[in-house]
């Protein structure tokens, strides 16, 4: 997805203060979830609702266990086992137990997300962790946490009539961190969905694959 592009200008960094607002704004459309509804698909995807939002938690978590050791494997995650509780289902380390439903379900996301933030906020800013898109550093684990509670937040809320574009400010930030290549004369949030596969843009092909850019930068 790469285009030519001028020189980016000075961008604000992503801060641990963000991921705390996109994990509050992903557990304000939580809440509003319908009792019936949570076994329907999310959007595209091919989880139900229940799964997207234990998969958002087990994202959240295991960017924060990345940022736990001092000194991390420079080739692979932290191994904590994967599972998938049903073929087709995504594989995670965290679950939630059903039996404490929804209630639960949203404890387990706020926890999630406390954990990466207080990471981000402790953790050197010059450590390095692995991840597949790159070895990142303390604030793009925060902008990989906010792009996960952001657009799956939008995956729950399809159908639902929830939810509504998050500030443009933090999309323009984890844009500037995490995705180089996008767009600059677009909505932030619509650049953002289109970035991540959720949607088109005037003039650009719907991405059939996506990735982002872990690695710091200025």
């Amino acid at each position: 997805m790469s285009q030519s592009r001028e020189a980016a200008p000075p961008r604000s960094p992503v801060t641990a203060d963000d991921l705390d607002e996109a994990v509050r704004l992903a557990m304000d459309v939580v809440r509003r979830v319908p009792a019936t509804a949570w076994d329907d698909m999310a959007g595209s995807l091919e989880w139900s609702r229940w799964e997207t939002v234990e998969h958002l938690g087990d994202d959240l978590f295991a960017y924060a266990a990345q940022l736990g050791l001092r000194t991390p494997p420079g080739d692979r995650e932290v191994p904590f086992r994967l599972e998938r509780r049903r073929p087709g289902g995504p594989r995670n380390t965290i679950h939630a137990d059903r039996a404490a439903g929804p209630d639960g379900l949203l404890q387990v996301l706020e926890t999630s997300g406390a954990l990466l933030s207080a990471m981000v906020r402790t953790t050197p800013p010059e450590l390095r962790a692995h991840h597949v898109f790159g070895a990142s550093d303390p604030e793009g684990f925060a902008a990989m946490g906010i792009v996960e509670a952001l657009v799956h937040t939008h995956d729950l809320a399809g159908g639902l009539g929830l939810g509504g574009a998050p500030p443009a400010g933090l999309c323009e930030r984890v844009l500037a961190r995490l995705f180089p290549d996008a767009p600059r004369d677009t909505g932030p949030w619509p650049t953002l969905l289109w970035a991540t596969g959720r949607g088109e843009l005037p003039g650009r092909p719907r991405l059939t694959s996506w990735r982002w850019y872990g690695e710091p930068r200025p």
